[in-house]
């Protein structure tokens, strides 16, 4: 089991950044893939940005060029760094953990942190 908490969210003006952390407990050997995903009222859950245990990124389109992803394996935690944020990143946004074993293991997810940004 992965216990994930994080940390980070809060009220910003448009224009502003943020960071996101989330950092891992448990069996964190077992951590393949991390990754932010974000639900906004009324929308379906969807992926921000991942990135592997090499490192290798992706991002949707939408946040492509504004957010960066990072992580930091001996310290089980991952991050994400929002810049130029607009309202339409208003969102609540969840940390996401995969076991080299998925998807035979279910996903790890973080309880959320609101990001609101104002126009």
């Amino acid at each position: 089991q992965v216990q994930l908490v994080e940390s980070g969210g809060g009220l910003v003006q448009a224009g502003g950044s943020l960071r996101l952390s989330c950092a891992a407990s448990g069996s964190t050997l077992r951590i393949d893939a991390m990754g932010w995903y974000r639900q906004a009222p009324g929308k379906q859950r969807e992926l921000v940005a991942s990135i592997s245990r090499g490192g290798s990124t992706t991002y949707a389109d939408s946040v492509k060029g504004r957010f960066a992803i990072s992580r930091d394996n001996a310290k089980a935690t991952v991050y994400l760094q929002m810049n130029s944020l607009k309202p339409e990143d208003t969102a609540v946004y969840y940390c996401n953990m995969k076991t080299w074993r998925w998807p035979l293991e279910p996903d790890n997810w973080g309880q959320g942190t609101q990001v609101t940004v104002s126009s």
